[in-house]
């Protein structure tokens, strides 16, 4: 499964997930374009601010099995067979919230959207439609900092322990050897 794997010691705050979030989910697909159109995007990742003003991008983890999809009264929320990503379709949400009240990552919002213009399930869809023509999610191509990052789940995990693994490697090392002496 290809997921977004997020690095939250890199991230600075920027917003520029968000700001590419909102953009690839418009109608215009344009930031200036879509500050005119009539129900304006609203991103699906959510950079928060948590203690000592650290900073978090906050976005569906596509869990699985997903509490939002076992919830939903009106089978609004599967699962794409291909991507495995967790996907609403917003002509069968009725905005009850029974999702958002299922995340444990409180990442479910309800916003209006051009294409049913009334209040719907918005959440995280891993940019399914850039998938399938090969390309990342509008949020880690808008990255600059590396936080994001995006590919199969295992990789990207493989990739993660080999990063703590220098980092702890070094630390110890630096620990064992002190250069005063």
């Amino acid at each position: 499964m290809n997921t977004v794997l997020v690095n939250s010691e890199r991230c600075i705050g920027c917003k520029h997930c968000e700001i590419a979030c909102a953009i690839e989910h418009s109608l215009s697909k344009d930031l200036f374009s879509m500050l005119s159109e009539e129900v304006i995007s609203k991103p699906r990742i959510h950079v928060e601010v948590g203690k000592d003003l650290l900073t978090f991008p906050n976005k569906c983890r596509h869990c699985n099995p997903a509490p939002c999809m076992e919830v939903c009264p009106t089978y609004a929320i599967s699962r794409d067979e291909k991507t495995e990503s967790v996907l609403v379709d917003p002509a069968k949400c009725i905005a009850c919230s029974m999702c958002a009240i299922a995340c444990p990552f409180g990442v479910i919002t309800f916003e209006k959207t051009y294409t049913v213009r009334r209040s719907v399930n918005v959440k995280c869809d891993n940019c399914i439609d850039r998938q399938k023509e090969g390309k990342k999610p509008a949020c880690v191509e808008a990255c600059k900092t590396g936080t994001l990052t995006f590919g199969d789940v295992n990789d990207l995990i493989r990739e993660r322990r080999k990063e703590v693994t220098k980092i702890v490697t070094k630390t110890l090392k630096d620990q064992m050897n002190p250069k005063y002496l």
